[in-house]
């Protein structure tokens, strides 16, 4: 009888000693899983280093980038293009003015009625309508003649009892394509792009185009300034505050633009302006610098989107990327550790994780982070996430985001620097801080990304104080504008006319 007491207490013990094995095997097994993602984590965060000392480096490199494409062509990656604009809206243009918008698949008309007084709020109508796809690749009359048809029905139906026989219509046109401008209100298309194919258009004047069209209408209207959307913030931004000096856009792409001092554009010397002045076009989106921090994910993503090695900048900073970006991450963490369980077709899709649902996951505060679980679960097909994972995954969202932000932030100092508004005196001022009397310095700025994701918007400050510093901070100022491409373009109209 003892000895089978013993042997069932031996069999006991070894059962227990296999099933604490297994158990401390798993331990080890997982906590190797995880050892493997916050290796990757950590890699990210190293990579994605915005240190103020290297702000401070794509500050200086956004300012000598600057010079270089002002004084010749194809000089920078910057292109520094000539926009004409010398005279922006000040608040005392005084009635209607219209603007078209052709960025894509839709169109829009917007008329704006101003009192001849600035107004925080803008009267004004908007009508969008879509492109028929045929048009999009037929020839440049029948693309014009509808919008020139859709703009005269518009002006037919204004509710104040107008119509289309009443004085000559002033209109800005938005052109959201390649174009090199000629003068204010000219411009000839390089190239489209966004599914349009018109070859008969490429070399022509748009503006042009769109005027004939008007005359076969037989509509009364002007093509009074042709414009690009990131001037048109700057419009509305002027409009509203007559020390906005730069604009910004920061949604799905990015642009930014700013008023440069006539003498200081080498490449066109002789150009004279009233003001003295001229907006600038940086198309900065195109910046490249070696200090900027680039990632393997980075890479990644430039090699396989359809213009590699362009757009460098706006691929680091821009609503259209950043969410690609962080599923390029969750990918790599997936191979890596079996913590998030089986890799779905979904998760190696590119741009499936877009930007909005990377900011909800980011902004996400509920204590079990259920709309993180539910994102992930909808958008890759990953089941069951540990809160630990679910966690991991908000911090990558922040890191990238940061990034982006913070080297936002140090693109916009770049630009008060070439002015001579970040305190330094200007890219050749040699003067320190305390000789300088700061002026009051506003940058317009519009796009979802900044006005929407307030995480984003509060790492953007914050690296603008950074960079600054408090005292040489409290003088500049951002303002949301809105509807550049519509608003800004009618302002414009109404300065040129």
């Amino acid at each position: 009888m003892g000895r089978v007491v013993v042997g069932v207490t031996v069999t006991v013990a070894v059962a227990a000693c296999a099933v604490a094995a297994v158990i401390v095997g798993r331990r080890v097994k997982s906590r190797r899983k995880w050892k493997k993602v916050a290796n990757v984590l950590k890699e990210l965060e190293d990579g994605c280093d915005t240190s103020v000392g290297r702000l401070r480096q794509v500050v200086d490199a956004m300012a000598v980038e600057m010079h270089a494409g002002l004084a010749s062509e194809g000089g920078s990656k910057l292109k520094m293009l000539l926009t004409y604009v010398d005279n922006l809206p000040n608040g005392t243009e005084k009635g209607p003015y219209y603007a078209l918008h052709l960025g894509g698949t839709n169109f829009r008309v917007t008329r704006v009625h101003l009192s001849g007084q600035p107004s925080p709020v803008l009267e004004h109508e908007v009508e969008r309508q879509p492109i028929p796809p045929h048009l999009m690749t037929s020839t440049s009359e029948d693309l014009f003649d509808f919008i020139a048809s859709s703009l005269k029905e518009f002006i037919a139906n204004e509710g104040d009892g107008s119509n289309t026989s009443q004085d000559r219509r002033e209109l800005g046109f938005t052109f959201s394509f390649p174009v090199k401008q000629m003068s204010v209100s000219s411009g000839i298309l390089i190239k489209w792009t966004k599914g349009f194919s018109i070859v008969d258009m490429v070399g022509k004047d748009v503006a042009a185009c769109l005027q004939e069209a008007f005359a076969r209408k037989g509509l009364d209207v002007h093509v009074a300034a042709l414009v690009n959307d990131t001037v048109g913030t700057l419009a509305v931004g002027h409009y509203h505050d007559p020390d906005t000096v730069a604009a910004i856009v920061i949604g799905t792409g990015t642009n930014a633009c700013y008023l440069e001092r006539i003498d200081a554009i080498i490449k066109c010397q002789g150009l004279l302006t009233t003001s003295g002045r001229m907006v600038v076009n940086m198309e900065w989106g195109n910046f490249w610098s070696s200090h900027l921090p680039r990632t393997v994910y980075d890479i990644e993503l430039d090699a396989e989107s359809p213009n590699p090695n362009d757009q460098g900048f706006e691929k680091m900073i821009s609503g259209m990327y950043l969410g690609d970006i962080v599923r390029r991450v969750i990918l790599r963490m997936s191979l890596e550790s079996e913590m998030f369980g089986p890799i779905s077709s979904k998760l190696s899709t590119p741009f499936v994780l877009r930007t909005p649902l990377m900011a909800a996951m980011h902004e996400d505060d509920s204590p079990d982070l259920i709309e993180v679980a539910k994102i992930l679960n909808d958008t890759f097909e990953i089941l069951d996430l540990p809160l630990k994972a679910r966690k991991t995954v908000v911090k990558v969202c922040d890191v990238v985001t940061r990034r982006a932000a913070r080297l936002a932030a140090a693109g916009i100092v770049g630009i008060l620097k070439k002015i001579g508004r970040d305190g330094s005196g200007g890219i050749t001022g040699g003067r320190s801080r305390s000789d300088i009397k700061m002026k009051r310095t506003v940058v317009a700025i519009e796009g979802g990304l900044y006005s929407s994701y307030t995480l984003f918007r509060e790492y953007l400050h914050e690296a603008l104080n950074e960079i600054l510093g408090e005292d040489i901070a409290k003088h500049v100022t951002l303002n949301v504008t809105e509807d550049g491409s519509g608003i800004g373009a009618a302002l414009l109209a109404a300065s040129y006319s």
